[in-house]
């Protein structure tokens, strides 16, 4: 005969593992919801991340060079090029004379920035120098 003892831990073993069991089995599906509501989720940013990059290749690039509001203000990429080739100044010098880095000059001949509109008047009057002013204005700096 068994003893009454052994009997009732093993019932109470019983009933604690199947309590367990159902609270265990409603976290397991809960956690499985939350990963399947991730990886949806997941899945959205990412569709979501190539229709911005499909837009944002569709779109019209901003114009290499800043306009301002006159005609007369409107410095191009292009045209900044051919002012420092007109004057024969490298990069760095014509930063000098128009108050810049030669590197702000380099990226804006390459398209990569704009010069700000404060800027704009300094690069516009260097279009009236010819190339011995301008070598005079550097010798003086």
């Amino acid at each position: 005969m068994a003893n009454i003892g052994t009997v009732l831990k093993a019932e109470i073993s019983r009933l604690a593992r199947k309590e367990v069991r159902t609270e265990v089995e409603a976290l397991r599906k809960a956690s499985t919801a939350y990963r399947r509501e991730i990886a949806e989720l997941k899945r959205r940013v990412a569709d979501l991340e190539r229709g911005l990059k499909k837009t944002s290749k569709a779109l019209p690039q901003p114009p290499v060079a800043a306009a301002a509001e006159s005609n007369r203000m409107r410095v191009t990429a292009a045209g900044l090029r051919t002012l420092r080739a007109k004057l024969g100044l490298s990069a760095a010098d014509f930063g000098k004379l128009a108050g810049v880095s030669g590197q702000s000059i380099y990226h804006w001949e390459q398209g990569k920035s704009v010069p700000r509109k404060s800027q704009l008047p300094k690069l516009i009057s260097l279009r009236a120098l010819g190339k011995k002013e301008a070598r005079a204005r550097l010798g003086q700096e």
